[in-house]
């Protein structure tokens, strides 16, 4: 515990049992790489994979930043594709694919967060993941599975997409920061796909990801992987049944902020307004959709002269797009914030509508 320690981590076997009790996702513990958080895993998951120039990155729009953020320090391509409202489509995907190809590009990778999405808060449906993955082996895609609120959520979660592949088409990402504690700062990498060494020979993706990762942050601290290692020892690998509570908690907030809506904007009123959102059944997030432009400038307004805070969608389209779309968290609330929070929210966007309409 006071030393380094191996690159690819020191409780593998830990998160592996964890993952077939929890996930049932069964994966040997030398597919798996412990990480700085998950970022870090997406980072170097991205630069094992994307190393010819024509390779990109597909994501869909809107997309979690931090994804976007690895890519540009890699130099690495994104091309996005729309998120419907149940997610990454794959009549979308395999069009987007089609058309780079023709362009003489290779879409490499595609990334997705399956499980209440951040930003949008959408879920893939069963039919959507298993289409997603026979698309995959059809068109020899990798794909990176982020999904870090399955554990806070209330409810039984639908089975992530690695705990589906046959075909080792899926690398993986997982965190302990929502499960756990964000300041262990622990995750991990799950990529069992077969490579061929430049020195010949055939290994894991994994082996390459702690090459990768050994110049970078050289290890995860033991430290941090040690207080991982007692809670999962400690729960039997369940980190479902830690979290029990935990999500609870989460499934109120964001079935209050989802009732609030209801009550502040009922059907006269949003139509009135032009006001809709979506309806997550778990996670931090949640879209509303607004008739005026929700950008820098309209949030300046709403904390200035209403006291409360969003977060312009805009942020989270790599091409553009999401002008007209808010991001609403739920996580760190109380029932008495929501109430306050959106009756807010309320007052902010008549007062837009309003001088939108005068102008």
């Amino acid at each position: 515990m006071f030393q380094y320690g191996p690159s690819a981590g020191v409780i593998r076997e830990l998160i592996a049992d964890s993952l077939a009790i929890d996930e049932g996702m069964v994966v040997a513990p030398e597919s798996i790489v412990v990480t700085v958080g998950c970022q870090e895993a997406m980072f170097i998951t991205v630069r094992a994979l994307m190393r010819d120039p024509d390779d990109v990155l597909v994501v869909s729009s809107p997309c979690y930043m931090g994804i976007i953020g690895a890519a540009k320090l890699l130099d690495v391509d994104v091309v996005a594709v729309p998120e419907r409202a149940g997610g990454l489509a794959c009549a979308d995907l395999a069009t987007t694919i089609s058309d780079l190809r023709r362009r003489g590009r290779r879409a490499r990778v595609v990334y997705v967060m399956p499980d209440h999405a951040n930003p949008s808060g959408t879920t893939m449906s069963r039919p959507a993941r298993d289409e997603l993955l026979a698309l995959a082996d059809q068109l020899d895609l990798i794909i990176l599975e982020d999904s870090p609120y399955r554990l806070v959520s209330p409810g039984v979660q639908l089975p992530t997409l690695k705990s589906l592949d046959r075909h080792r088409r899926v690398v993986h990402l997982g965190s302990y920061a929502k499960s756990l504690f964000p300041g262990a700062r622990v995750g991990y990498a799950v990529a069992d796909q077969p490579v061929l060494r430049d020195g010949g020979g055939a290994g894991l993706l994994a082996d390459e990801l702690a090459k990768i990762k050994s110049m970078v942050t050289v290890n995860t601290s033991a430290l941090s992987q040690a207080a991982v290692a007692g809670a999962l020892l400690a729960t039997g690998g369940r980190v479902s049944q830690l979290n029990t509570e935990t999500a609870e908690h989460y499934g109120d907030m964001m079935r209050a902020t989802l009732d609030g809506l209801e009550s502040i904007f009922p059907a006269e009123r949003r139509a009135r307004l032009g006001v809709t959102w979506n309806a997550p059944s778990g996670g931090f997030f949640l879209t509303l959709r607004v008739p005026f432009r929700a950008d820098n400038a309209a949030l300046d307004r709403s904390a200035r002269d209403f006291a409360v805070i969003w977060t312009p969608m805009t942020y989270f389209h790599p091409d553009g797009g999401g002008e007209r779309a808010i991001r609403l968290s739920t996580s760190y609330l109380t029932p008495a914030n929501v109430d306050e929070g959106l009756h807010r929210l309320a007052d902010f966007i008549e007062s837009e509508v309003a001088s939108t309409r005068l102008g």
